[in-house]
């Protein structure tokens, strides 16, 4: 009997075939290509209202707050975030609704037919990125809220000359290969999201890299605001500012450095207010309290029946989200009436990420290590992995290597453990969602014990 295909799988296959013939272009940071094809489109940045959202983590969780506070004030809101879990629709939504699979497809078709063919060809992440902006002109958003794809001075995005709010959330030692081997250099690519006399809301930055970000904010005249860390309160609330200012509300994606994002988020909004955009403490406590970031410490049940067991997922795919999810581990262990007997990490990695300093930020005398393949990517091998694992931890519980992410699952569920992570790749946490069993944890939300 023959398989009938859905129509929504069936136009998932046109976004992917439309998208594939770029893919080969790789990542090639520059402004001119993505210049050239909004301009054939219209230039449709120049019809949506921005708030620029740059950073090495954090960028996400910023983006979930600022949309769903400005949503909750009543406001028609665009969100652009890199990469998706599970479906490209994830990177494009209006009010937390990802776009339509048939919408995706004529937007890619319109910027496809955009394209000179007597030009340089775009990249993948421009084509996309050019959608997007077509996507939230025609749908008629108030605001967008986009998040920057790679460094920012090159990066796609960085094609509005006055945003509302420009927000760069952490710097770290990433994607150096493309953005520069010192944070200087990092800092100063992340920077170029600052525009002249555009407010700018900035995170604590290390000493290096906030030298570059001053200097630049300085430069450019940008009214700045640094804020301090939100105070954490029972309850899964926080409480931002201080006096007749402090506003208390709900924070629940997890970990401390959500006090550090909220507060981000929460300064971004406070100076839209001054801007004249209407958002009231009721909407920040209400959206605050609604934003939701999966993938990122993210506690969900696997499997099905009694056969099931509590985990633990989060990206981890850079050392300073591999050092966040390691102080969220420790805290968890901290909580726990027991004392701790060893996680276990079940771990698949790209091969360009930064293995040994990611394996030396979770790792831990007895903890168990499983790894696996991240399918259908540029995967690290998995015995490499492993040797790398043991010389930087060298007093491992175990050390397996498995075929398949539904194998490691089983293996991990074979001996009885308080903790259990899935981590290393934000690819592989997408593969977990899109084909595994599981079950998320309700909000309000209660570490399981």
């Amino acid at each position: 009997m023959p398989v009938v295909q859905s129509p929504g799988f069936l136009l998932d296959q046109q976004i992917q075939a439309l998208l594939d013939p770029f893919g080969r272009f790789g990542v090639e940071l520059g402004l001119e290509r993505i210049q050239r094809l909004l301009a054939a489109l219209g230039d449709p940045q120049t019809q949506v209202p921005l708030v620029h959202v740059a950073g090495t983590n954090g960028k996400g969780s910023v983006c979930a707050y600022l949309a769903a506070v400005l949503q909750a004030a009543g406001y028609r809101v665009g969100r652009y975030t890199s990469p998706h879990l599970v479906s490209w629709r994830e990177r494009i939504t209006v009010n937390n609704t990802p776009i339509q699979s048939q919408d995706l497809v004529q937007r890619l078709h319109q910027v496809v037919a955009a394209i000179d063919p007597a030009q340089p060809s775009p990249t993948q992440f421009e084509v996309f990125t050019a959608a997007a902006w077509l996507h939230f002109a025609q749908a008629g958003v108030d605001i967008a809220v986009m998040e920057v794809g790679l460094g920012g001075r090159l990066d796609a995005t960085n094609v509005v000359d006055a945003p509302l709010v420009s927000v760069i959330t952490s710097l770290s030692r990433e994607h150096w290969q493309r953005l520069g081997p010192t944070l200087a250099d990092i800092a100063f690519e992340k920077a170029g999201v600052l525009k002249s006399g555009r407010p700018a809301v900035i995170g604590p930055l290390p000493p290096e890299a906030a030298a570059v970000v001053k200097a630049r904010l300085a430069e450019l005249d940008c009214p700045v605001v640094w804020p301090a860390p939100a105070v954490p309160l029972e309850h899964g609330r926080a409480r931002y500012g201080s006096g007749d200012d402090a506003i208390t509300y709900p924070l629940p994606l997890l970990g401390a450095h959500q006090l550090v994002n909220s507060a981000l988020a929460i300064a971004a909004l406070h100076s839209l207010r001054t801007q004249g955009w209407q958002i009231s403490d009721e909407a920040i406590v209400q959206g605050m309290g609604q934003a939701r970031w999966p993938g990122r410490l993210q506690w969900v049940t696997w499997g099905q029946n009694s056969a099931g067991y509590p985990l633990l997922l989060d990206g981890a795919h850079n050392p300073a989200a591999a050092e966040v999810l390691r102080r969220y581990v420790d805290s968890w262990w901290a909580s726990q009436p027991a004392q701790p007997e060893g996680t276990q990490w079940l771990m698949g990695m790209l091969a360009t990420k930064d293995h040994r300093d990611i394996f030396a930020a979770l790792l831990r005398p007895g903890d168990t290590l499983h790894l696996v393949p991240v399918p259908g990517h540029e995967t690290a091998a998995p015995e490499d992995l492993a040797a790398i694992a043991r010389s930087v931890c060298p007093n491992l519980a175990r050390c397996e290597i498995h075929n398949s992410l539904n194998d490691g699952l089983t293996a991990l569920g074979r001996t009885p453990s308080q903790l259990r992570v899935l981590c290393g790749s934000l690819y592989l946490i997408g593969h977990f969602l899109a084909t595994e069993p599981y079950q998320d944890q309700p909000w309000p939300f209660t570490d399981p014990a």
